[in-house]
């Protein structure tokens, strides 16, 4: 099944006086890399969204935002630490002194020191929290999956079209190919022939140039090149059109596709011919725009 490497998906769950919220979005990358960003205090959940995501990704840059907020008491504990204050108090008091003043030191004053009063999650219900927002994150990551998958099929649809193009210009180049071993081997005689500045009638002579045509045409022969790119052809469609759910196939294709360029190559040095040459420059065309089109597929 043919994805996009770009997506997006969103997820919004409340429960238990808890709201979670993600958004999941990708671009292309050649590797998988996730990107987690976690807003309200559940960093305890980063690794975990992660590998989640990580799992069902594939490939691409993912970018990951978690929002979590609650009005759940069981989420919120306030601590005092006396310590802390005390000392805050005994300092303030010093500072009274040294500067002989007597300004009033407040239980508002104090309770706004850093570290006197503290806010945090109880450890008890991390479990909870990190159940919802797991929970959330998947139906994200569904969404998310849905639209790389629609975009993926049209992907798949044109890349079908391209190949098609590609396979017509291979089938003219099979069928030129013969004409052109004919073509070389009248040249060949020809030239001979105006060399000589009479007609072949030696059979000696007749024999070297059979030879030497045989092994001219052997050497600019295509045949097994051309059988090589239509079974290329064959795998990237096969590939293109595989049922396996959740296979990343970007890697294969762009294998192949590096395959299919190595085949066409060799055709475009070998064929000694300028109309294959012409119709060589046109499959190099086609088959990078196919290039370009694998680099977005998961």
């Amino acid at each position: 099944m043919v994805k996009s490497m770009t997506g997006y998906g969103r997820c919004e769950t409340t429960s238990g006086g808890r709201t979670v919220s993600v958004e999941i979005r990708s671009v292309n990358h050649r590797y998988c890399e996730v990107s987690v960003r976690l807003h309200g205090r559940c960093g305890f959940a980063e690794d975990a969204v992660r590998q989640l995501v990580k799992n069902r990704a594939g490939r691409g840059k993912v970018d990951v935002a978690v929002f979590f907020a609650s009005s759940n008491e069981e989420d919120t504990l306030v601590t005092l630490n006396t310590a802390v204050a005390k000392q805050y108090f005994a300092c303030l008091r010093d500072l009274q002194k040294f500067y002989d003043t007597t300004g009033e030191i407040t239980l508002e004053l104090l309770a706004s020191m850093p570290e006197v009063l503290r806010q945090e999650r109880p450890q008890a219900g991390e479990d909870a929290i990190l159940s919802l927002i797991l929970d959330t994150t998947a139906v994200a990551i569904d969404s998310f999956d849905k639209m790389r998958s629609a975009e993926g099929a049209e992907l798949k649809g044109d890349l079908e079209k391209r190949l098609d193009v590609i396979i017509g210009i291979i089938n003219k180049i099979g069928k030129r190919s013969p004409e052109v071993k004919g073509i070389h081997a009248e040249k060949i005689r020809e030239r001979i022939v105006a060399l000589l500045d009479k007609p072949i009638d030696d059979a000696l002579i007749e024999q070297r140039l059979a030879m030497e045509i045989a092994i001219f045409a052997d050497k600019s022969s295509i045949d097994e090149e051309l059988v090589r790119l239509a079974s290329h052809i064959d795998q990237f469609r096969n590939t293109i059109r595989s049922r396996a759910k959740g296979e990343p196939i970007g890697k294969k294709l762009d294998f192949i596709v590096q395959e299919i360029n190595r085949e066409i190559n060799t055709i475009g040095s070998k064929a000694n011919d300028l109309n294959i040459t012409d119709m060589v420059i046109e499959l190099k065309n086609g088959v990078e725009n196919i290039r370009e089109q694998v680099q977005n597929i998961v």
